[in-house]
């Protein structure tokens, strides 16, 4: 049995005879009577009381725990007393992610999770809570398949801490019965040749080298912001991608590229000609930045591209008073009616990325490739954005089987003629 058990309404002392006698405690006859003791996994000591003539309830409670503890099953007490609001919010605190995804992820759980699951004990989860969760977000019209697995997966992480932690004997989003969020996967329909310079030359000048470095090179728009003139290797013919320009509570920093994943991405002469033609009219310009965070360390560096006051080129303000006017101008999008365009989520700059990658799989580069000068995680993430694209094996395939099987013009009729 673990532990012990503690009868509070008696104790020891040593008598006349210098024996130790039991005899009753200021707490005879009040209170609960036996206290069940045992020691966590984690090292604490965890406590539960029982009344008067209840002994054997205390024994056979912990028993279970013991059996618990044997079986991996075990449930930190503490679980009852914490709502998985408050795990999550402590949990936030000592996530190790960035501070730009610990905004994100805490406005998601603050969103679409603490309305359905925040009041809820840890100790109470079951699988149907999480098929609730589940049907509630793919019900809401508002939430994009894609936006509910991000949310989906920000509670199977909190709920994985808190099996981490003891607060749960297993997660309940592994259960066979609950399933993520479905997404519609929807293929990338890349911009044409003759699209691409319909865009960069309905730009302002200054802006225009954004869109050959963007669909030269397949930088992400705030690494395409955030390129500075050391990072331009005319003679080797590199480019570096190692800082991006995010914006964190309404401020701009300076971060790593997405997953800190720094690169090095062949530069195209055509591109370098339009590098170095930019930096001829646009000066580069030196900027000072926080780091990461917006009480980082300052970092200062030589940026390409800024805006016409010589600053930043602010995401926001370029999408609405530049590319969205470019991208109508180019046919891409209406016109804006009453000042306001519609919503063009599938012409935005990554588009451009969307067009290099189609590009280089279109001329036989390989997905390793592709993956790595795109900055992806692994090749597995690029072949099922890119796979449509990759040229069709079937006429290959049709023309190696037609060759063995049908006789040659010379009357040759097989491998078997070979010598």
């Amino acid at each position: 049995m673990a532990g012990h058990i503690q009868d509070r309404w008696y104790k020891t002392e040593p008598g006349p005879d210098g024996k130790q006698h039991r005899v009753k405690s200021d707490r005879y006859g009040s209170g609960l009577r036996y206290r069940a003791r045992y020691v966590g996994p984690d090292g604490t000591e965890k406590s539960k009381s029982f009344p008067d003539r209840q002994k054997r309830l205390a024994e056979q409670w912990l028993a279970n725990v013991a059996s618990d503890m044997s079986r991996g099953q075990y449930i930190d007490p503490r679980a009852a007393r914490v709502t998985f609001k408050g795990y999550s919010e402590k949990w936030l605190k000592a996530h190790s992610a960035d501070l730009s995804s610990q905004i994100v992820t805490e406005q998601r759980l603050r969103l679409h999770a603490f309305p359905i699951l925040g009041s809820r004990p840890l100790d109470s989860f079951r699988p149907e809570h999480l098929r609730d969760l589940v049907s509630a977000l793919e019900a809401n019209p508002r939430v994009s398949g894609a936006y509910a697995r991000n949310i989906y997966g920000d509670v199977r992480a909190v709920l994985s801490a808190a099996v981490d932690d003891g607060l749960l004997p297993r997660n309940p989003c592994s259960a066979r019965s609950v399933r993520p969020p479905s997404v519609e996967r929807r293929r990338v329909t890349p911009w044409l040749h003759s699209q691409v310079q319909a865009v960069r030359q309905a730009l302002p000048e200054r802006y225009r080298t954004m869109v050959d470095t963007g669909a030269g090179c397949g930088l992400r728009q705030g690494e395409i912001v955030g390129l500075a003139e050391d990072a331009i290797d005319f003679e080797a013919g590199i480019l570096r991608v190692v800082r991006q320009v995010k914006l964190i509570q309404g401020k701009a920093v300076f971060a790593p590229p997405k997953c800190n994943k720094e690169r090095d991405v062949p530069l195209p002469s055509s591109v370098a000609e339009a590098l170095r033609g930019h930096m001829d009219n646009c000066k580069p310009v030196e900027i000072t930045l926080p780091w990461r965070k917006p009480d980082g360390p300052k970092v200062t560096t030589r940026l390409l591209f800024t805006n016409t006051a010589k600053g930043v080129v602010w995401r926001s303000n370029f999408n609405i008073q530049e590319w969205k006017p470019a991208l109508a101008l180019a046919g891409l999008i209406p016109c804006a009616r009453d000042g306001k365009y519609e919503s063009a989520r599938e012409h935005g700059m990554h588009a451009l990325r969307h067009f290099y990658a189609s590009v280089l799989l279109d001329a036989g580069e390989s997905i390793k490739a592709v993956s790595q000068y795109l900055g992806h995680t692994d090749p597995a993430l690029t072949l099922r954005v890119y796979a449509h694209l990759m040229p069709s094996s079937q006429e290959r395939t049709r023309n190696a089987i037609d060759g063995l099987f049908l006789p040659s013009p010379d009357g040759a009729d097989g491998p078997e003629t070979a010598q």
